[in-house]
């Protein structure tokens, strides 16, 4: 994973380590933050129902990186 990536203005880790918590296959996209579900937890590059673009990840992944 590229790690100059940085996490949109209204994705905080506090909901990333929520979703992680929660345990519920809950990702997030990196390009605009919305939120997807059934997303498992070492994924990346998701296409994105919100935005269209493939950047989503799953929770955990992304706690690996920005964490």
């Amino acid at each position: 994973m590229n790690h100059d990536m940085k996490l949109p203005t209204n994705l905080s880790l506090d909901q990333v380590m929520e979703a992680v918590e929660a345990d519920d296959n809950i990702g997030f996209c990196l390009s605009c933050g919305e939120m997807a579900s059934g997303v498992e937890p070492d994924a990346h590059n998701y296409e994105c129902e919100g935005c269209g673009e493939y950047k989503v990840y799953g929770a955990e992944e992304i706690l690996v990186v920005f964490a």
